[in-house]
């Protein structure tokens, strides 16, 4: 891969990465849709119920299959369960900007680990769509250790398994809940936005410059 300018000379320090509206954006509403007969009622309420019912299967409580055999009842669809699986991974959309970031820390040999509440459906497909998760070392996925953010436990593994220093230790989500719950441990933490990404980049210039 071509070399990246450092963004600093500073310390190593560790960084946590959300993935979803981070390191990638999504949209589940416009792909689902597409699975939906044309003539069902309340298409959208439908989605919706789909989507409230997520959480079983970012935490590893329900199967992959049975999680696409009952979202295909609910969507009163006639796709198959494999059509449902590629649905469900249609929804992504690379974030070039926070990429270039990665890369910049990933060539100055900062530590890059991925802290996310996703599924057994989007992994491990993701990451051989995206090889640009192998700049990352490890990777905490909710579905894997049973545990959701902002759960207490999610960051306190985090910790535990990788040893870190809370205080050299910077974390990147987009959901306030998540950073708050972050910030109870101490981390360095930064609420993305899509829509603002400078400003994101101005504050980890100023992080990784500032003295230790």
């Amino acid at each position: 891969m071509q070399q990246e300018t450092p963004i600093s000379s500073s310390p190593k320090k560790t960084f946590l990465f959300d993935i979803g509206r981070v390191l990638l954006d999504f949209d589940f509403e416009s792909s689902l849709m597409r699975l939906i007969p044309k003539g069902i009622d309340k298409p959208d309420e439908r989605i919706k119920q789909v989507l409230q019912y997520k959480d079983t299967l970012e935490c590893g409580q329900i199967s992959s299959a049975n999680f696409a055999n009952w979202a295909l009842r609910i969507l009163e669809s006639e796709a198959t369960p494999e059509q449902f699986y590629q649905t469900w991974r249609q929804i992504f959309t690379a974030n070039k900007l926070m990429w270039h970031c990665v890369r910049k820390l990933a060539n100055d040999n900062h530590s890059l680990i991925l802290i996310s509440n996703i599924n057994a459906i989007h992994c491990p497909w993701i990451f051989s769509t995206y090889p640009e998760f192998s700049y990352f070392e490890h990777k905490i996925l909710s579905f894997e250790v049973g545990i959701l953010k902002p759960e207490p436990a999610i960051y306190q593994y985090a910790i535990d398994k990788y040893l870190l220093d809370p205080a050299a230790t910077i974390y990147i989500d987009d959901q306030p809940q998540n950073i708050a719950a972050g910030q109870e441990f101490g981390f360095q933490c930064w609420q993305y936005d899509l829509n603002h990404h400078q400003a994101f980049e101005v504050w980890l210039t100023r992080i990784l410059t500032t003295s230790e």
